[in-house]
């Protein structure tokens, strides 16, 4: 265990977050210099792992004043979709924002509707309110919390982008057990008597959606990555794609949508480590994966070796750790993949000549080594 590394990776997180408590998703790589809900809400909680409550406590409250900023596209997008009327990307709330907590619009190709975000601030912030005993940031958020769980209920079955940014004809697994976890947080923060909101049937939004899932997320005995809509004609749902990706271990942490000895899981999770997991490496996205040649991705590679520290492997766990920690460079630096073992190399040189070299620091890469690094040490 590389104490060294591990706290410049919490000085790595420090220096990255802007004045306005956003989180630069890297700083380096032109393409990331904005705050993803996703990736911060994640970078948050691993700071919440290590004591800087402050830090996560900025970022929260960004995300409450970012949210408050556009809630009118939430009654917009009500309205529009009771009247049938379609929905552009831009119409519904955006997955990443500047800085300083404006929508972007440089690149109008870019996946906007993407809805895992929003479901992860919720989890993320109830882990915060926990870990630091700070409950009272739950009822001074308590105007963006609404605005989310409306959001959330009212597109929650809409198909969107994945948390890989692709797909957008599809309704994605890991999304909606974001979104399941999101209804189920704020359950337990109305029941435990922590946020007073009561107008919004969140218990049974949870079921919902868990049901959902297990109806139609489910194939020979495990989860899958995404399919079609219910209401696309049967012969093209035949379409969806029944491979596994590295992103359903959420399902079992940190969501808990599924209990740790859940066939389903064990399922889902034998695959990933058959088709996702090069021994003694890293873990891959999808066996399909041909950004920069489809390499071993660092917070997935983390993700399973916290997954294995939440049924007591600790060993698996601790040679995943040591795996990641022998890929920092010089600087202390974790890139967001290693391409020595890549799946398709005759993509690598295209990403490198369109956006440059693999992204490097990439926060979400140091703040998922950080949850691993204190799920050994504390766990």
């Amino acid at each position: 265990m590389d104490q060294a590394l591990y706290k410049k990776s919490i000085q790595l997180i420090l220096d990255n977050q802007s004045q306005w408590g956003s989180y630069i998703a890297s700083p380096n790589f032109p393409t990331y210099q904005y705050c993803w809900l996703r990736d911060g809400s994640y970078i948050a909680h691993a700071m919440d792992t290590a004591g800087e409550y402050e830090s996560a406590s900025a970022f929260f409250n960004w995300v409450g004043r970012t949210i408050k900023r556009f809630s009118y596209k939430v009654d917009e997008a009500r309205l529009r979709l009771s009247a049938g009327q379609p929905m552009g990307k831009d119409d519904l709330l955006h997955t990443r924002f500047t800085l300083e907590g404006e929508e972007v619009y440089i690149d109008n190709t870019w996946g906007n509707f993407q809805i895992d975000g929003y479901g992860t601030w919720l989890w993320a912030l109830y882990e915060h309110a926990k870990k630091s005993g700070d409950f009272g940031i739950l009822e001074k958020l308590k105007e963006p919390i609404e605005i989310t769980l409306r959001y959330l209920e009212l597109v929650w079955n809409l198909p969107n982008y994945d948390c890989w940014e692709e797909h957008p004809e599809f309704l994605h697994t890991y999304y909606l057990s974001t979104v399941y976890d999101g209804f189920n947080a704020a359950e337990d923060m109305i029941r435990l008597g922590k946020l007073d909101m009561r107008d919004i049937p969140v218990e049974a939004l949870a079921k919902e959606v868990r049901n959902f899932i297990f109806t139609s997320a489910v194939k020979n005995g495990r989860l899958i990555k995404y399919f079609l809509p219910p209401n696309v004609e049967f012969e093209r749902r035949l379409i969806g794609n029944d491979c596994v990706d590295a992103s359903l271990l959420a399902a079992g942490i940190p969501y808990q949508m599924l209990s740790p000895g859940d066939p389903v899981l064990l399922a889902t999770i034998k695959t990933i480590e058959d088709d996702l997991y090069r021994t003694g490496g890293g873990v891959y996205r999808y066996k399909a994966d041909v950004y920069y040649g489809g390499g071993e991705w660092i917070l997935l590679t983390a993700w399973l070796g916290w997954y294995y520290t939440s049924i007591n492997q600790l060993d698996k766990a601790k040679a995943i750790c040591q795996w990641i920690e022998s890929q920092a460079d010089e600087n202390g630096w974790l890139p967001e993949q290693v391409n020595e073992h890549i799946l398709f190399p005759e993509h690598y040189d295209p990403w490198v000549k369109k956006w440059g070299p693999v992204a490097k620091p990439l926060t979400w890469s140091h703040a998922m080594y950080m949850i691993l690094f204190n799920a050994i040490t504390q766990g």
